[in-house]
């Protein structure tokens, strides 16, 4: 009795170990061949598992859309995205903030729900430096991987109008003792 306590104590560690090397070699999968076809493999992973990765398997997804630029591609990724969060993986929130950082000519970056003085204006350097690399992400989703230049030029000209408006509206609360 004592003997078999100790085999099943002895062999209870290697068989985790086994499970979580198989999970782990199953989940560092490679993505490759079409947007459809990794799209589809990581929606498999992902359901099986594999939620923890999806951050790496979204870069992935975006560098396979680079190589193959095509305008129906932000279509791909939203319906990703949708079935991503249907899964549970994502929320809708999250969902909506990568598509749009990557997607849209808005910036997710700059939110329009608190007071500007108040709020932006002490950290604006910050909101700009943020609203500075999700243009590059834009670059990314728009120009590279949508071939959507006119998109993305209007998403160039937004972050320079709001840098502009960020200076006056800044420079405005201070000469107005921040109201």
């Amino acid at each position: 009795m004592l003997r078999t306590f100790f085999c099943i104590a002895l062999t209870l560690p290697l068989v985790a170990a086994c499970t979580s090397n198989q999970t782990a070699d199953y989940c560092s999968v490679r993505l490759q061949g079409s947007l459809d076809t990794a799209m589809n493999v990581a929606e498999t992973h992902l359901a099986n598992g594999c939620e923890y990765q999806f951050d790496g398997y979204f870069q992935s997804l975006l560098t396979i859309a680079e190589a193959n630029p095509d305008r129906n591609n932000p279509m791909r990724f939203s319906n990703h995205l949708m079935r991503v969060n249907e899964m549970g993986v994502i929320s809708r929130r999250q969902a909506e903030g990568l598509y749009n950082r990557y997607f849209n000519v808005k910036f997710v970056s700059l939110r329009g729900d608190y007071n500007t003085c108040s709020q932006t204006c002490p950290v604006r350097s910050q909101v700009i430096s943020d609203m500075q690399a999700e243009l590059h992400d834009k670059e990314m989703g728009l120009l590279r991987a949508s071939i959507d230049t006119q998109s993305f030029y209007r998403a160039d000209n937004l972050l320079k109008e709001a840098e502009l408006v960020l200076e006056a509206t800044c420079r405005a609360c201070e000469a107005g003792g921040g109201r």
